[in-house]
């Protein structure tokens, strides 16, 4: 087998797996684990179920490599707050405006990862615990030497970062109430706009720091 031949077919196989991964995270964000088939999947993505099994043999593995894609994205937005190089008011700007970009540019992978969650993360419980708890737990640490160099005032950072998470997914998950409550059919970039200024006031009043009118 030739080289080209090698590199097609990665190709080709990288395109059916972005068409079912595509398909399954709008099933799964629409009908839930339980209410989303193989087939539905297989149909939606134009593939036999018997062609979509040959990437993924079962729904469980398929939905989890979904979550695993999701958790990827959200973990490398997270990432933002390790960086040594940045005073804490433009990390913490960074930080806000990555998870409200992954609310907005991901809204349905979002609600695939909060809806496993609201069940009690029956499936992906031990994920979490690997992948998220060491990085919140390197976060509270970057909080606890910012409050050490008295660079912010004492918070507790665990509780403020799982308030930043919900005031940012909600964006995402709890989407439908809100363009209801707008009388839209969507959330605009200028909503996102409002958003970001707004939580990002709130975090950096909350650890004494202050917005400046020449920044958002």
């Amino acid at each position: 087998m030739t080289t080209a031949t090698v590199k097609r077919r990665a190709v080709n196989r990288d395109k059916v797996e972005a068409a079912i991964l595509g398909e399954a995270v709008r099933q799964f964000a629409e009908c839930g684990y339980e209410g989303t088939s193989i087939a539905t999947v297989a149909e939606r993505a134009g593939l036999s179920k018997q062609n979509l099994m040959y990437y993924f043999p079962t729904k469980q593995a398929l939905y989890e490599r979904v979550l695993d894609n999701v958790l990827d994205d959200w973990l490398a937005r997270m990432a933002s707050l390790s960086d040594p190089t940045q005073e804490p008011g433009d990390v913490l700007r960074g930080y806000v405006r990555a998870k409200l970009q992954f609310s907005r540019e991901q809204p349905l992978a979002s609600r695939v990862y909060a809806m496993e969650v609201i069940g009690g993360a029956k499936l992906y419980a031990d994920q979490i615990r690997r992948r998220v708890i060491p990085l919140l737990r390197a976060d509270i640490a970057v909080f606890e030497r910012w409050i050490a160099d008295g660079k912010i005032a004492p918070v507790n950072a665990t509780h403020l970062l799982f308030a930043v998470w919900a005031m940012t997914q909600s964006y995402a998950d709890f989407a439908a109430q809100m363009t209801l409550v707008l009388d839209r059919e969507q959330l605009l970039p200028s909503d996102f706009d409002d958003a970001e200024r707004l939580i990002t006031g709130m975090v950096l009043a909350a650890v004494g720091l202050k917005e400046t009118p020449c920044q958002s």
